[in-house]
């Protein structure tokens, strides 16, 4: 007998079974995907809302995020027209990552034109003349995206990912998700610099505007190490603002509390960036010096004595006073030793008694001590 054969109707039902089986597989593939993409967003999102500090909250910005996409290049720019953000960096003593990830800016247009266009997340091909400041060095990049974080309608950063697939990034992928990052990245970029600012509150002496001794303990480990860790000079000074009882004696505390400040200030003008300046208290300053010889310190050191003392304070009613520091100078090698920090902060006071003691207005050389 022959072969029955099926009839249009069964036909037609068992190629709409195929159609739906295989629409089925890609709804199942696709949701499959979408739980892998919400997983490793949620963990990048964790690993942001994670950071201990600025510093740590941008390394995982750039460095942390481009492990994690596996991107090509990865760079965020940050608008700091008031240089907020670079002061607390500079405060905590910790730039987090390369030069060509990390932009500071004063307006994005600054960085670049493109950005003045930018209103939500952007995806496409890469353009060398548009794209090209956003990853500088990187030549094998073919689609980027780039996010605009935004907190309380106000762009607080832009962070920019760069891939060599072409296809990574197109106008036609959704960005739910990137959007969702860009906007924890802006949360947790706000909350670190209000956690920096309350950090800084408790680490600087009201009167100067200076850092103040508790500063000065965190910061005399990590530069010691450091010193260690790249066999680098490091050495402090202590300074001592001469015959200061009888300012307060003579001329009251408000005169005291003045000349601290303007001896603050001077000292401040003689300084360079990587310089650690504190006061230690009452009238006497410390300060670090990092890669700094013994010789070096003393010509920073006498610079600063110079500063102070080439022109006396302005009083009321027209008077002037005279002042001047006493400083001395320690110095820390990197060979070894027990309890470097107490001795360099020893000698530095050793040095700076003796200033005093052979008539102040002078720096006293430094004694080298074994780190």
């Amino acid at each position: 007998m022959p072969t029955p054969q099926p009839d249009n109707q069964t036909q037609s039902l068992d190629f709409e079974n195929r159609r739906l089986r295989q629409k089925l597989a890609e709804l199942t593939e696709e949701a499959r995907q979408s739980e892998e993409t919400f997983r490793r967003c949620h963990q990048r999102e964790l690993l942001l809302m994670g950071a201990e500090d600025l510093p740590q909250l941008l390394q995982a910005l750039t460095v942390g995020l481009q492990r994690s996409f596996r991107l090509t290049a990865i760079s965020l720019v940050l608008p700091d027209p008031n240089h907020e953000l670079r002061h607390l960096l500079a405060n905590s003593g910790n730039f987090p990552c390369d030069s060509d990830q990390l932009f500071f800016c004063d307006h994005p247009t600054d960085f670049s034109p493109i950005y003045g266009s930018l209103r939500r997340s952007r995806l496409g091909p890469y353009l060398g003349e548009e794209h090209g400041r956003l990853f500088p060095g990187r030549d094998l990049i073919r689609s980027v995206a780039m996010l605009p974080m935004t907190r309380h309608n106000q762009l607080v950063g832009i962070l920019n990912l760069g891939s060599q697939d072409p296809n990574r990034f197109t106008r036609h992928h959704a960005t739910d998700f990137l959007d969702r990052l860009a906007t924890i990245g802006a949360v947790c970029l706000e909350s670190a610099a209000n956690r920096e600012h309350l950090v800084i509150s408790g680490l600087t002496d009201a009167l100067t505007g200076m850092h103040n001794r508790r500063y000065l303990e965190k910061r005399l480990s990590e530069e010691i190490a450091r010193s260690r860790r790249y066999n680098q000079p490091l050495c402090c000074l202590f300074i001592d603002a001469d015959h200061f009882k009888r300012v307060n004696d003579l001329h009251g505390h408000a005169i005291g509390d003045l000349v601290l400040r303007e001896t603050s200030l001077r000292i401040g003008e003689c300084l360079r960036a990587s310089d650690v300046a504190t006061r230690y208290g009452g009238e006497e300053f410390a300060l670090l010096l990092p890669q700094t010889d013994p010789g070096e310190a003393f010509k920073i050191a006498e610079r600063i004595r110079t500063r102070v003392a080439r022109e006396p304070v302005s009083l009321e009613q027209g008077t002037e006073l005279t002042i001047s520091v006493s400083i001395g100078i320690s110095s820390l090698n990197a060979r070894g030793g027990e309890e470097p920090a107490k001795t360099l902060l020893h000698d530095a006071d050793a040095a700076l008694y003796e200033a005093k003691r052979l008539g102040r207005n002078r720096t006293v050389k430094p004694v080298q001590i074994d780190a």
